[in-house]
Formats: structure tokens, C-alpha cells, sequence
């Protein structure tokens, strides 16, 4: 089956497509680490800690890494944390026995939150072929989780292509991210606590329970953001911080522009439109807490 969009379209695209097409595949990606599939198949090879299974997770792609690359490239996880698991891990488990692991979970995930018949349907291919074809104008440099994974072989069942692919882009847009949010000075407890106060970023209940983070430090963090002037009394956003979270973005968006730019317009509203059905499937399945996201 051919899609419906040409690797040669380049018609302009509509302001922020390429941030919207990205808000609904990345949610298929985080589905393994939200559900039990994944900490199971690590408990097999005896890493019981959801925590460790994570971090595992994440950083087996660029090789049996310490704790400080993963804090710099996870960026908001408590150095103390990592190292509570990063290297003794790695004494456990290869590399690749994690990545394998992964997969078999993504798999397994996948085929619970969406179904069989979705899982192999032609719309997953077609949504495969779209994402791994916007992936090719991903850019290495200065982007280690997103090289890392590209390095890695694309699965041949079509939503394990989708779900490489999604990681791909979801990684892509992230090393970015960090870039923008060293540029504007947050660090990762202040730019946790400014994605919260927007009411888009995780709960402050989530944060604590698997960042790393006091209570005592959150709160100092917060402090800090209200003294320079980007969140009011009542710990909300300010005019100020409202505008730098928007700048964030756009900076995000403009570092994150190529894959898009390269899949063109037909192409970035066709692979929107079947991402928005597998997220929306997995969604009201339950593939994530009630109380993942929020100001609470």
C-alpha cells in the first residue's frame, strides 16, 4: 500500500504542525513506560526496581553509560537517584538484553492498548512508513539520545516500526528541548516546577514519586521561579513566565523543524490524523494515571 503523501511535497506548513504531529505520536512511545509490561520483562532478568528498569531502559541504546550521562540527558532526574541504581545495574544486564526487553513489551503494550486488528492494519503501516520517513531529517549532532537510537535497527512488524519511529522523532524533539532550556536558564527542578505551574507538565504527586526530588527541594525551586518573576503568590504563572514557557516551544518547535519540513504538509497532517486515532485509542484504554498531569 502507498501513502498518501510524497517525500517531495513541500508545500509550506501550517504554524506549529510539525509540534502538533509530535504531541500525539510521542504518547504511543511513552506507553511502555507507563505500563506493567516493561518493568516485567526486566524483573525476569532481575532488575526489580521500576526506577532501574527506566533508566535502563531509556540509556540502552547509547551502551552501559553511568549516572551522570543519563542525568544529562534524561536532564530532570535527581543525580542521587540515578546513581541509587546506575552502574550496579549494568552488572546485571546487557545492553541489548534490555533493548530486547523493551521491545517485547512495546509489542505487548501495543497489542493490549490497541488491538490486534489496529496493531496490524494497514493504517499502522501507512502511519509507519510516514514517521520513519520524517525521521531521516533528524540531525545527530549534539543529539545523543536521538543518535543513539538511530543507530538501532528498525523492527519489521509495523507498529514496532511505528513505535522505533516514534521514539526516534520523540527523542529528536527532546534533545532539543534541553538545548532550549539551558539557553533560558532552568534547571531541571525549575523547569519541571514551570511545565507543572502551566498546568501541561506532570503533577507535582508524580514528580516527587519518581524524579528524586524532596519536597524541601520542589519547594525551592518554586520560590526560585517566583523571585525572578515568572510565578505569582499562589505559585501560577506569571505574565512573564506564561511568555517564556511559550518561547520554550517555539524554540523547540524551530529546532525540531526538519522532520517535518522533510515529510511536508500532506504528510504531517496524514500521519497526525492516524497518530491522533492509535493515541486516542490507547488513551481510553487506560494507558495512562488519571493523575499523571496537572497543577496537583
Amino acid at each position: 500500500m502507498t501513502t498518501t503523501a510524497s517525500s517531495q511535497d513541500h508545500s509550506a506548513l501550517p504554524d506549529r504542525a510539525g509540534r502538533r504531529c509530535h504531541n500525539v505520536v510521542n504518547p504511543l512511545h511513552s506507553t511502555v513506560y507507563f505500563a506493567p509490561d516493561f518493568p516485567a520483562e526486566m524483573a525476569k532478568l532481575g532488575i526489580e526496581d521500576r526506577s532501574a528498569a527506566y533508566f535502563l531502559g531509556r540509556a540502552a541504546a547509547m551502551g552501559p553509560v553511568g549516572p551522570g550521562v543519563i542525568a544529562a540527558t534524561f536532564y530532570n532526574f535527581k543525580y542521587e537517584l540515578i546513581a541509587r541504581h546506575i552502574p550496579e545495574a549494568w552488572s546485571v544486564v546487557t545492553p541489548q538484553q534490555v533493548l530486547d526487553a523493551r521491545l517485547r513489551a512495546a509489542d505487548s503494550t501495543l497489542r493490549r492498548l490497541l488491538g490486534d486488528e489496529l496493531a496490524e492494519s494497514d493504517e499502522m503501516a501507512e502511519a509507519a512508513r510516514l514517521a520513519l520517513r520524517a525521521a531521516e531529517a533528524c540531525a545527530r549532532h549534539a543529539r545523543p539520545l536521538y543518535a543513539a537510537h538511530a543507530d538501532l535497527p528498525v523492527p519489521e512488524a509495523p507498529h514496532l516500526a511505528y513505535w522505533h519511529a516514534a521514539t526516534l522523532l520523540r527523542e529528536h524533539r527532546g534533545d532539543g528541548h534541553l538545548i532550549a532550556l539551558a539557553d533560558a536558564g532552568l534547571g531541571p527542578l525549575e523547569a519541571l516546577a514551570s511545565h507543572t505551574a502551566s498546568g501541561r507538565g506532570m503533577s507535582t504527586k508524580w514528580i516527587l514519586a519518581t524524579r528524586g526530588w524532596s519536597a524541601e527541594e520542589w519547594q525551592g525551586a518554586r520560590d526560585a521561579l517566583r523571585d525572578r518573576g515568572l510565578l505569582d503568590a499562589e505559585y501560577g504563572l506569571t505574565e512573564a513566565g506564561t511568555r517564556l514557557r511559550a518561547d520554550l516551544e517555539d524554540t523547540t518547535d524551530r529546532l525540531d523543524a526538519a522532520p517535518y519540513e522533510h515529510l511536508g504538509a500532506e504528510g504531517v497532517a496524514r500521519l497526525t490524523e492516524l497518530a491522533t486515532k492509535f493515541t486516542t485509542t490507547a488513551v481510553g484504554n487506560g494507558a495512562f494515571p488519571a493523575d499523571l498531569f496537572g497543577q496537583g
